[in-house]
């Protein structure tokens, strides 16, 4: 499906805006920005992510936004409170027809990881599948060795739907299984609650 076929919601990426973060359209002026919240050990010697390096960040903004321009992807720049760019994160698998779509290709810098900051995102990221543009399902995956990732999702409350083995490559070039997940409309009541509940926790203050 090319953009022209595509909803006029599912068209543009929106802006959502949350007390610890807000999620903007993804755009190149962002490169600066990505390339200070990716420069910090803590993103580094995970072999089995595909977190961009500050090197290859202008050709992994560059791809981005040109599956963007092709409809295939609906990507965001993550600010935290006072503006500053701290991750990027983005909605792909665009398939209105049931309509469905899928979470991913997300990180953050360090500072803002277990804070409220992926907690009110995927607050953002919900609301935004389920309440407008009326998804049935969302799906979130990752690599099965990547047990922390695999952790944040299931405490959202999805649901594993399976394992694909072989499915995709890491980034340095081995084969990847991955864990499907899913989230589907029955349970997003119960999802949005637990996810305020936990925002709550983090305190008024933002991240």
């Amino acid at each position: 499906m090319t953009d022209i076929d595509l909803p006029p919601a599912w068209r543009e990426t929106p802006v959502l805006a949350g007390r610890h973060v807000s999620l903007v359209p993804l755009e190149a002026a962002h490169l600066d920005g990505l390339r200070k919240a990716r420069d910090h050990a803590g993103l580094d010697g995970l072999w089995f992510t595909n977190t961009p390096s500050v090197e290859s960040m202008p050709s992994y903004l560059a791809a981005a936004l040109q599956a963007r321009d092709e409809g295939k992807v609906l990507p965001f720049a993550v600010l935290d409170a006072h503006g500053d760019v701290v991750g990027t994160t983005r909605f792909y698998g665009l398939e209105p027809s049931v309509p469905r779509i899928s979470i991913g290709y997300t990180w953050y810098a360090p500072r803002v990881q277990r804070t409220g900051a992926n907690t009110e995102a995927k607050l953002l990221l919900l609301g935004h599948a389920f309440e407008t543009l009326g998804c049935i399902c969302v799906n979130l995956e990752t690599s099965t060795l990547n047990a922390r990732s695999r952790a944040a999702i299931e405490r959202l409350g999805a649901k594993q739907d399976g394992i694909l083995r072989h499915h995709k490559r890491h980034a340095d070039g081995s084969p990847r299984d991955t864990v499907m997940y899913s989230i589907i409309d029955g349970e997003w009541p119960e999802v949005k609650h637990n996810l305020q509940t936990k925002l709550q926790q983090h305190g008024n203050a933002p991240a």
